[in-house]
């Protein structure tokens, strides 16, 4: 793996992005089957706190409740923070098989890199919304420091990060 950069903060100008779009019917259902797929039996869940990013984790959640699934936590962060120690810590605490993050790239990049920086938290065992999917966003944070991290797109299909950056459908782990 490489290094960590010396700070988890990015402080390059990037505007938050409130303009989300709530998850799919088949991107929740994907989710719930990639986590199945996994032997997963507890997901923590973590979004941003703009509303679509709220619905989609509550989405999220009703579903894998409904199939017999447990919730460890539910965690929030802000697009903006002083550090998101606090919530990358609350993130990682609880017991559970798999993470399921959302929400606007700048704030899920902010939070992932302080989830790298700080926590025992991995990206192999995370699963993204298609929130998330856009290469924009996983440089943010850097695909080298997220290579294993599966996500779903809108219409369902599964991707995965790979050492070369992103790959497509049928990579999942």
């Amino acid at each position: 793996m490489t290094a960590l950069p010396e700070t988890p903060l990015l402080h390059s100008a990037i505007s938050p992005d409130d303009d989300l779009p709530v998850a799919t019917d088949a991107e929740i259902a994907a989710i719930v089957a990639a986590a199945h797929a996994r032997g997963a039996r507890t997901l923590t869940l973590g979004s941003g706190r703009v509303p679509a990013a709220i619905a989609t984790m509550n989405a999220v959640a009703a579903e894998w409740e409904r199939g017999g699934g447990r919730i460890a936590d539910r965690v929030t962060w802000p697009e903006t923070a002083a550090s998101w120690l606090r919530q990358a810590r609350r993130f990682t605490t609880a017991a559970t098989d798999l993470w399921v993050m959302t929400g606007p790239p700048l704030g899920w990049a902010q939070m992932t890199r302080r989830l790298l920086w700080s926590t025992p938290w991995t990206a192999a065992d995370t699963l993204l919304t298609a929130a998330i999917t856009d290469p924009a966003a996983l440089a943010l944070v850097g695909t080298v420091y997220l290579e294993g991290s599966t996500g779903i797109d809108a219409d369902g299909s599964v991707w995965t990060v790979g050492a070369d950056g992103l790959l497509r459908p049928g990579a999942a782990r």
